[in-house]
């Protein structure tokens, strides 16, 4: 329904509205909402193996030092006291499609990162929505509504870049709104990791040209930003202006489809990788059908137990989405990475997707023919009964030692 407080016109600072909407300790805020006994308390999401990491820490837990990414058993070092809870995906699916159908309320051009955060194109709004501040408290107000007491912090800007900075600039349930003509001062005395694309290693490298600060690459020569940074340094100069021309994009396909395993204890032995990358191709393939996908090619990624990632791909002869395809080019991979190994990371990821039938029909051979119709029919199981409801007999024998990886790319299942 239109507002009739609204006003009509556009503030001419605002020539693009650009909503960055990210909720707030999403797993962990979750786990808090539906079991009582977890709230006000520090809790970490993530496996509760020692090989796992940390997926979220609730904002109890963050004041210890504890974030994302960290492994699991430094996050119980620093912050003993805090409740280790297993991740929950169908649950924080279920809840992302009720917020993510909540922003595609407010606008068309919405553009989801993950499960948990997403761009809305809001330009033109204030007819109905009235100006940025308004159309921020209002995002905010439905998901507290929608999810039954989550919060969302808002970013608010003419550009993506700026939009997403802002949105973490208040934590958590914060709204930050930042008019064009007031963004490049707002960035300018942040400091260098804020630069979007900015990782641990490109920080230290502009530390060491004395870059400290988002004003500081500003106001940094862009020959000088080039010469040691090639053409990102000047991607960097212009996002430091606060320049970033990129629209939202209402729809992202996703370029692979991956699955990969963290193992309780490191594996060096051939039986024992190719019985781990058997298990990722069969989630790979799974989801494949779900989505009526097929690969064209395949990638293995080993890590190293020193953290050293190792990746080799290699195109298929044609589509497929049948797990024992994509586990034989697998196979054929693992004499390319010339390392013995210990691993502590086994994974495949199918690229090159296509819908199936595309360019081609699947492999129509009897025994192509037969191994599709078994794994479909699994399907059903996995879909009726749960995951794990039908296992191998290798599997069973073999027994546990591997705690599965997680794929947190919100584009492969929804």
């Amino acid at each position: 329904m239109e507002r009739t407080d609204a006003p009509r016109t556009p503030d001419p600072r605002w020539p693009r509205v650009i909503v960055h909407a990210d909720m707030d300790a999403f797993y962990a805020a979750i786990e808090q909402l539906d079991d009582p006994r977890l709230r006000g308390r520090p809790i970490l999401v993530g496996p509760p193996s020692a090989r796992g990491v940390v997926l979220t820490a609730s904002y109890e837990a963050r004041p210890y030092g504890v974030g994302s990414a960290m492994p699991m058993a430094r996050a119980r070092e620093l912050c003993p006291q805090a409740v280790v809870v297993p991740p929950r995906f169908e649950r924080y699916r279920e809840v992302s499609r009720a917020v993510m159908r909540l922003f595609a309320d407010f606008s068309p051009t919405v553009e989801p990162l993950s499960l948990d955060e997403a761009f809305l194109d809001m330009t033109g709004a204030h007819r109905i929505f009235g100006q940025p501040e308004a159309i921020g408290a209002e995002i905010q107000r439905r998901v507290r509504e929608v999810t039954g007491g989550l919060t969302a912090s808002i970013g608010v800007a003419t550009t993506k870049y700026v939009a997403k900075v802002a949105s973490g600039h208040a934590k958590p349930d914060g709204l930050t709104i930042v008019p064009a003509d007031e963004a490049q001062a707002w960035l300018a005395p942040q400091p260098v990791r804020n630069l979007w694309g900015v990782g641990a290693k490109t920080e230290r490298r502009l530390l060491a040209l004395g870059l400290r600060t988002i004003g500081d690459v500003a106001a940094a020569a862009p020959a000088m930003l080039e010469r040691e940074l090639g053409e990102w340094g000047l991607k960097l100069h212009a996002l430091a202006h606060a320049d970033d021309p990129r629209p939202v994009i209402a729809s992202r396909e996703a370029k692979s489809i991956g699955s990969e395993r963290t193992l309780e204890r490191d594996v060096a032995d051939r039986a024992a990788i190719e019985h781990h990358l058997r298990q990722c191709a069969e989630d790979v393939a799974r989801r494949l059908r779900k989505h009526e996908l097929a690969a064209t090619g395949v990638r293995v990624k080993l890590k190293r137990a020193d953290f050293r990632l190792l990746t080799r791909q290699r195109a298929l002869g044609a589509p497929t989405d049948v797990a024992g395809e994509l586990l034989e080019s697998a196979r054929r991979l693992l004499p390319e990475f010339e390392d013995p190994g210990p691993f502590r990371l086994i994974g495949i990821a199918a690229y090159g997707l296509q819908a199936a039938g595309q360019g081609g029909e699947l492999e129509l051979e009897s025994r192509a023919t037969r191994a599709r119709a078994l794994e479909t029919a699994l399907d059903r199981l996995h879909e009726r009964f749960g995951e794990g409801s039908v296992r191998r007999a290798a599997d069973l024998l073999r027994g546990g030692g591997i705690a599965p990886g997680v794929n947190l790319d919100f584009l492969d299942d929804d």
